[in-house]
């Protein structure tokens, strides 16, 4: 996540978020599909900084999709509209509204038409937030690991798609270390490639997968100078993670 495609913006008039802050502008009540959306792509994060104020796994699921599901529907109508900003900014905000008050009785009500959190979020949560300090450190990570998720997610749907699944099953690892010496010669041979063009192949998927970080993070952001804010802080996320004292 260190460079993206140039954009301009005119690329950001119909991000979700930009969607999102265009209806809260013009005081739009008619569509509510992007801000649902982005919340409901960000079910990791929010059950992360839960789990990390202390609550059990089945009560942050239960906390998490009660939030969810209150964010999809928050602005039908009601006085509260999102202030300028980024959707990470927001979320957390909004989380921390509704966990000062009654979310209990949130839970308490039966919901005719309940959404359902993807059902890895403890186990991505044990193997990123181990050593958090806080549950913002825990938030924002799993944020941050979220965009990456997604994008490496649809990379390899490209790759699977494109013929190359065993190449990009051997590289995959590689996306973000450096080969140690010997790797690229026995992967090589394994599939019958030359190293150079193996090492080629991995700087195409390198840059791919920055260009498919970038469109995910795009969508929480209303402009470039706000895109570019979000990569920067999310790349030192990434590539310092708290530890715990």
């Amino acid at each position: 996540m260190t460079s993206l495609p140039q954009t301009s913006r005119n690329d950001f008039a119909n991000t979700r978020w930009s969607v999102v802050m265009h209806q809260a502008a013009n005081d739009s009540n008619t569509d509510h599909g992007a801000l649902a959306e982005l919340a409901q792509r960000f079910w990791y994060p929010v059950y992360a900084y839960v789990r990390r104020c202390g609550h059990a796994p089945d009560i942050a699921r239960d906390i998490t999709r009660n939030f969810v599901r209150q964010l999809s529907i928050q602005f039908d109508g009601g006085d509260q509209r999102p202030a300028p900003g980024h959707f990470r900014r927001f979320l957390l905000g909004e989380l921390n509204v509704f966990l000062a008050g009654d979310w209990r009785a949130s839970i308490a009500r039966e919901d005719s038409a309940p959404l359902v959190p993807p059902a890895d979020l403890e186990d991505r949560n044990l193997r990123d937030n181990s050593t958090a300090p806080s549950p913002e450190a825990a938030y924002q990570r799993s944020f941050a690991m979220e965009v990456l998720e997604r994008a490496l997610n649809k990379l390899r749907t490209e790759a699977h798609q494109g013929g190359h699944r065993d190449m990009f099953e051997a590289l995959q690892r590689y996306l973000s270390r450096e080969p140690v010496a010997g790797e690229y010669e026995a992967i090589a041979q394994r599939l019958r490639m030359r190293p150079m063009a193996l090492a080629m192949a991995l700087k195409r998927l390198r840059q791919r997968l920055r260009e498919l970080a970038g469109r995910e993070l795009a969508d929480t952001v209303a402009s470039p100078d706000d895109l570019a804010a979000e990569q920067a802080a999310l790349f030192s996320i990434l590539h310092d993670p708290p530890q715990r004292q």
